[in-house]
């Protein structure tokens, strides 16, 4: 199988974003990750801190009610509010849908996160890989990342549990299924070796 785009899914911490830097700088492709949210910005032509906000959240019972009730209050005063006059977490994923979709379209592409892996999910020429690695391992990485003064721990469970609701919202799937995956992989020190791991598999070639 010769694949068009590959999708990284990763825990917060383990290096993911940059392993799939890597990979695709190897391949010569095209990165989606802090590029995506530019390009959903871009999209929707609201500020890029607005959709950040939203970047891979969940959306909370309260948010919904807000949304529903902007709407409701238009549709009341005789005027429904069309999807593209309000930016909301609804929005925000059917544009990302779009423009991730637009990208494998496009092919030769590395997206990182956003629920990629299940947008995708039914695409053969697409390989899907999770990266995890220790706790321990995790905060070392951290420590030089975050502010000073941060609660690592603390930052890194609240994350990962907001990216696996995420998924759940949105999807309906479990953030790690290993059916969603061609392949999970546990980072390293050397990320570089993790990526060479994934260009393997992706590619067939030592």
């Amino acid at each position: 199988m010769k694949y068009r785009s590959l999708t990284v899914s990763r825990e917060f911490g383990s290096g993911g974003g940059r392993i799939a830097r890597t990979v695709a700088g190897w391949l010569g492709w095209k990165l989606l990750d802090q590029e995506l949210i530019h390009a959903i910005a871009h999209a929707a032509q609201v500020d890029a801190k607005v959709v950040s906000h939203y970047d891979e959240h969940a959306e909370s019972w309260l948010s919904r009610f807000n949304e529903e009730a902007v709407r409701g209050i238009a549709m009341a005063a005789g005027r429904p509010v069309a999807d593209d006059e309000i930016f909301d977490a609804r929005e925000m994923a059917a544009i990302t849908r779009r423009i991730i979709e637009q990208a494998h379209d496009s092919g030769n592409c590395v997206i990182v996160g956003r629920g990629a892996q299940c947008i995708l999910h039914y695409k053969p020429d697409t390989f899907h890989v999770f990266v995890y690695a220790p706790l321990r391992e995790r905060i070392e990485r951290l420590k030089t990342r975050l502010e000073p003064g941060a609660h690592i721990e603390q930052r890194l469970r609240s994350v990962d549990e907001e990216r696996a609701k995420y998924l759940h919202q949105r999807f309906g799937k479990s953030w790690c299924d290993p059916n969603l995956y061609d392949l999970m992989i546990r980072s390293q020190e050397d990320e570089d070796a993790a990526a060479q791991v994934i260009l393997c598999a992706m590619t067939g070639k030592v």
